[in-house]
């Protein structure tokens, strides 16, 4: 036998295997495309790099498209191509070559006798690969070789032989491997070597433009969101996307089918269970449904769900096997999202049972290795409540409801939750939810059954004295307190600061934030440094209490220690939050450009955040719009009205509403509205307490149109009793002393503002006018002028314009005198309201650096997303900063603004 092997005479050898058997023909045909094949250039590009290494290997699961792809480009070659489907290697060595041999001579490659055939099944001789490896390596143009179905060539002594005659035929042979697995060839030293292309599983998935066009073939025309989501769902896995696209064919509406499509029952779940779960051994199948019911898993939660040791190898052979498991990197896999599904189902029918106990398994375990997300969602999933919420709490994590990527997800996923599940946890997460959506009083009925939960375990009688004082304040110095009590007690006051903030109860505020101050002594430095959000959240809702008091230094404080917290998704709505707190106090006090700038960092802070809106309290662009007032740019107060109209619920506090107030009032005034201003003005903010810059600031407003319609006496009325503590109250009121003919009065008001010292240019440009009236009143007019441009000069810094405009008739004289030293573009002129007659607005301010960058693209026509691609920064930041240079260029329009910047060489 091996005589006739070495000397090539067996004359069987044309048309017979090593059995006597025929060759079967099929082995070395090329499949057929289908008529709904899709060829892809770049994967096609990729494959032609074969042509210059000796080895190619294209590697993907099953369905992967691995076989049409190279049928494809074989087909399309100028010389016939060796085709072999290896599926005769599982019959031995001697069986391959003999029919790797027979597919060169079908191809039209003739070998030369000598070279001889495996007789025997079972071997061949090394001198037959050596005779051979010698004929290719002498050809003058290389044999292409494709071998489809490798991952069945599991013997090592085939793969020995193949790198043999791959090595030392030089460039003779050009090698495509079709495979499923890893081939036991040694691929490092071929990819080291630069002799090595790979097409692999990433790259044979069809991205939404391929999957579009696939779906074109078979006469299906879908939207782009509806064809991207059908890729995301199957991964872009080939078989998966024609299986989808058959059966949409037969249903009568395509669209909703692919979208909806149940996984288990559809081609897609026989495909899937015969090719891929079949194949593996029981434990291996067994293990596979259990895993099915996490998002990803690692080798010892493995173990945890499948009572056994060995889970490493087994997940890390899967994976080598393109078995629709996915590494992700640390030792961590997942599933194929279309295999998982089918999965679940398919446990659901074997064992229905067992799913909520393998949740209920992979939670405490998740919760015993720190991972708190799935934790949460493994908890949910297995219905357990009370250890869901007990998780959140005891982790320190009830900001999570409020703020941070998940806190939709989370409110929705507690939204599940049943009222049997009771325990102190439960209702501080049911309170949590409720009060995120401003409902108070559902959110305070849980609140209080938690603290009478954690009165009883703090061994407390609530009969009598304020439960929620008991709960939080009780045993402050006890020693040994369990964390998981400190935990919740620092979640209730939390929540309590929240209820004090929404019900305008400042003195609640202080109480609740001094029982967190002593409980996060006693709290985790971990779970503390882990969890920013909690402490950011507290000092936001004590701020915002404070500031609704009036104590603008002490609610300072507060907030100031938040802006000053490191950016991050978990603090960004308490920072948000706290600059427009800060921003409303700046403007409040007269600072309207340092007003501007926090308020704008305010609304920087989301849209960097890129968390989804509403985000934030809006508070910052509800400043931006009293700015914009001040500075008579009443469209623009309009638009930054319209954006602030959404807000975070649990943020919609007194402090809000009032500031919204306040900002529409003030539009409504300038634009001569006045019954809608006082409207406006004095509809009632429920609070515990009553505000006296709330006060103060509707006071103002109702005293203008009262001045406006010729009422001075009720317009110093309105004022007489907060104009001892508002620099701009003291200032309305002296207007209105000036208005009943009482100049001295107006002036011993104005004296006590200057002495204060504290009010910024917006309430001290109103009180030199004030103080012009007054000396234009008792004819001095020099002096009068110079304290007009005075204003002038001082108004500038910050663009104000509104305070002239609200001067009265007395002014315009005055402004006409003061010309030659006030520019026109310094001056308003009167007119309707809401209107300047001013031919050309000021540069009010410095353009900035990034405000200069965006104009600049601006000036070549470039669109807002593409300036965005072209600074690597998100859209909403590109309007930011053209919102920003339109107001500084005084202009409304793009072109406007080009035309602006050129003319003042910005550009």
């Amino acid at each position: 036998m091996a005589g006739q092997e070495d000397s090539g005479t067996d004359p069987a050898a044309s048309y017979a295997d090593p059995r006597g058997d025929p060759f079967l023909r099929t082995r070395f045909v090329v499949p057929a495309r289908p008529v709904t094949f899709l060829r892809r250039e770049r994967l096609v590009r990729h494959l032609d790099q074969a042509l210059r290494t000796p080895l190619t290997m294209v590697n993907g699961p099953a369905g992967a498209g691995k076989t049409l792809l190279v049928a494809d480009w074989a087909a399309e070659r100028a010389r016939p191509v060796a085709w072999l489907t290896t599926d005769a290697a599982g019959q031995g060595p001697g069986m391959l070559w003999a029919y790797l041999l027979q597919a060169l001579r079908v191809c039209g490659d003739s070998l030369p006798a000598d070279i001889g055939c495996p007789v025997d099944a079972s071997s061949v001789t090394p001198a037959l690969l050596a005779r051979l490896a010698a004929e290719l390596s002498v050809r003058d143009r290389p044999v292409i070789v494709v071998l489809d179905e490798f991952d069945q060539v599991v013997d090592p002594e085939i793969a020995e032989q193949l790198e043999f005659v791959l090595r030392h035929s030089g460039d003779g042979l050009r090698l495509i491997l079709v495979t499923r697995t890893e081939p036991l060839l040694p691929l490092h030293r071929y990819r080291a070597a630069g002799e090595l292309t790979e097409i692999r599983g990433a790259e044979l998935a069809f991205t939404s433009e391929e999957a579009a066009e696939l779906l074109g073939l078979h006469g299906l025309r879908l939207p782009a969101h509806a064809t991207e989501g059908l890729v995301e769902r199957t991964r872009g896995w080939a078989a998966g996307l024609r299986l989808c696209a058959l059966a949409a064919q037969e249903d009568p509406e395509p669209e909703t089918y692919l979208k909806e499509f149940e996984a288990d029952r559809s081609t897609v779940a026989d495909f899937l269970l015969a090719e891929v779960l079949r194949r593996q051994p029981p434990a291996t199948q067994d293990l596979l449904l259990r895993v099915s019911v996490l998002d990803r898993f690692c080798p010892e939660l493995v173990n945890a769900l499948t009572e056994r040791t060995d889970a490493g190898p087994i997940l890390a052979v899967l994976c080598r096997e393109n078995a629709f498991v996915e590494p992700l990197g640390q030792d961590w896999y997942r599933l194929h999202p279309l295999f998982g599904e089918i999965l679940r189902a398919h446990l659901r029918v074997r064992s229905p049972d067992l799913e909520p106990a393998l949740h209920r398994q992979a939670a405490h375990w998740l919760r015993s290795s720190g991972s708190l997300t799935e934790t949460l969602d493994q908890g949910a999933a297995a219905g357990d409540w009370e250890f869901t919420a007990g998780a959140l709490i005891d982790d320190l994590a009830i900001g999570w409801l409020f703020t941070g990527w998940r806190s939709d997800e989370l409110s929705e996923l507690f939204a599940r939750m049943g009222p049997e599940a009771a325990s102190p946890a439960t209702d501080l997460v049911r309170a949590a939810r409720e009060l995120s959506r401003r409902d108070l009083d559902q959110g305070l009925t849980h609140l209080r059954r938690a603290e009478r939960s954690l009165t009883a375990a703090l061994g407390l009688p609530d009969e009598s004295g304020d439960v929620a004082e008991l709960a939080l304040t009780a045993g402050w110095n006890a020693e040994g307190e369990p964390p998981r009590l400190v935990a919740a007690r620092l979640s209730c006051a939390l929540l309590e600061a929240l209820a004090a903030r929404l019900t305008g109860a400042p003195g609640r505020a202080e109480r609740a934030a001094s029982a967190a101050e002593a409980l996060i002594d006693r709290a985790p430095a971990d779970l503390l440094e882990r969890h920013p959000e909690l402490s950011a959240l507290l000092l936001t809702h004590l701020g915002s209490a404070r500031l609704w008091a009036g104590r603008f230094e002490d609610a300072c404080a507060a907030l100031s220690r938040v802006a000053g917290t490191a950016a991050g998704a978990s603090t960004v709505l308490a920072r948000e939050d706290s600059l427009g707190r800060l921003a409303l106090i700046d403007y409040l006090n007269g600072w309207v450009g340092r007003a501007e700038r926090t308020a704008r960092e305010a609304v920087t802070e989301t849209d960097r955040s890129g968390l989804p809106q509403p985000t934030g309290s809006g508070t910052g662009r509800l400043v931006l719009a009293a700015v914009a007032v001040d500075r008579d740019d009443l469209r623009r107060a309009r638009e930054l009205l319209d954006d602030a109209a959404e807000s975070h619920p649990a943020l919609r506090d007194p402090v809000m509403e009032a500031c919204r107030a306040i900002a529409k009032a003030r539009l409504d005034l300038a634009r001569g509205d006045r019954r809608a201003a006082l409207e406006t003005a004095e509809r009632a903010v429920p609070a515990a307490v009553v505000s006296p810059w709330a006060a103060g600031q509707t006071a103002l407003v109702a005293a203008a149109v009262h001045l406006a319609e010729g009422r001075p006496e009720t317009a110093a009325e309105l004022l007489r009793a907060v104009s001892d503590e508002q620099p701009a109250c003291a200032v309305g009121a002296a207007r209105a002393q000036l208005a009943m003919g009482r100049p001295e009065a107006a002036m011993d008001l104005l004296d006590r503002v200057r002495s204060e010292g504290r009010a910024g240019p917006a309430v001290t440009v109103r009180a030199t006018l004030v103080r012009a009236q007054v000396a234009d009143t008792v004819g001095d007019t020099a002096t009068a002028r110079r304290l007009v441009a005075q204003a002038l000069r001082e108004a500038r810094r910050d663009g104000l314009r509104r305070p002239f405009l609200e001067a009265g008739p007395w002014i315009r004289p005055v402004l006409d005198a003061v010309s030659p030293r006030a520019t026109a573009a310094d001056r308003p002129t009167h007119g309707a309201p809401g209107t300047s007659g001013a031919p050309q607005t000021p540069v009010v301010e410095e353009l900035s650096g990034r405000e200069r960058d965006v104009l600049r693209r601006l000036a070549l026509t470039m669109s807002t997303e593409e300036i965005a691609a072209d600074l690597f920064v998100s859209v909403n930041t590109v309007k930011t900063h053209l919102k920003s240079a339109y107001r500084k260029l005084g202009v409304n329009r793009r072109n406007d603004a080009v035309r602006r910047a050129r003319e003042l060489k910005l550009l």
